[in-house]
């Protein structure tokens, strides 16, 4: 009985092996996209300077690859997201994984998706959006702005918000309205990503975890957010070189293109 104990054991071992390893992949796959979107939103000519300077004044980053507005064609809407932040020596933290979802997606006409970052400028607002499933646009004391065109009032509507919403699509700066959406944290893939549970605090706030398989992301947003008022990003190794962001070209001669692993210094546990 003993023998054919471990033997069930080592096959369910085996069963939910591949489960765990494919679980795990789709989450980078979010994390590599995220990062290649980051890239190509704050890289726009259009208000990219603006947006640098309101990364580097940030608290925490919400990165969604793409997000979709329902209709006719396309049933669902909302979109799945990672949530970054930064310390006070300027060191981003692995991403916690949310969705986006339940509200409608206000984009201009003849939109139907876009790539959207969400700069948390400050603690109340990181908080809010921690503590529990933080509805866009119900906390009254959350003000929201959007950088960016495209729909009324919402052009360079910024200055002095808790969270700035940056939409591109279609290679340009678009205007965009999440009012009404909420944001869920994901814990299955909180537990996919770190192999154990883990709380979004746990890892954007007391960094308690950490996958090097996010330091891509962590390199662009550094790269991103120097020298544009925020601070100074977090000292390197001797000798080791600037951290930097890699992207090639997919395997088989695609155009998707793929970020590869770089090795950071894990993000500082908080005390």
């Amino acid at each position: 009985m003993y023998r054919l104990a471990i033997l069930a054991l080592a096959c369910l071992g085996l069963v939910l092996a591949p489960q765990k390893a494919r679980a795990q992949a789709e989450e980078q796959a979010l994390v590599d996209r995220a990062t290649l979107s980051l890239a190509e939103v704050f890289d726009l000519g259009d208000m990219s300077a603006d947006a640098r300077s309101l990364l580097g004044r940030a608290r925490a980053v919400m990165i969604c690859p793409r997000v979709i507005r329902g209709g006719f064609v396309i049933a669902g809407q909302g979109g799945d997201c990672v949530l970054v932040s930064r310390d006070g020596s300027g060191s981003w933290s692995s991403p916690a994984f949310y969705t986006m979802g339940g509200g409608s997606i206000g984009l201009q006409v003849g939109v139907q998706d876009a790539q959207v970052v969400m700069l948390i400028m400050n603690d109340k607002a990181l908080d809010a959006v921690l503590d529990s499933q933080f509805r866009i646009g119900a906390d009254a004391g959350v003000a929201l702005g959007t950088l960016g065109r495209g729909i009324a009032g919402s052009t360079t509507a910024a200055v002095g918000a808790d969270i700035v919403t940056i939409a591109r699509a279609r290679g340009l700066f678009a205007g965009i309205s999440l009012d009404g959406n909420l944001l869920s944290a994901r814990s299955q893939s909180m537990r996919a990503y770190f192999g154990r549970d883990v709380s979004p605090r746990q890892v954007v706030v007391g960094m308690e975890a950490h996958n090097p398989a996010s330091d891509p992301l962590r390199a662009a947003l550094m790269r991103l957010s120097a020298g544009n008022g925020g601070s100074a990003p977090a000292a390197q190794p001797q000798g080791s070189a600037p951290p930097r962001e890699v992207i090639t070209p997919a395997p088989g001669g695609g155009t998707a293109p793929r970020v590869q692993q770089e090795s950071l210094p894990a993000p500082p546990r908080s005390r």
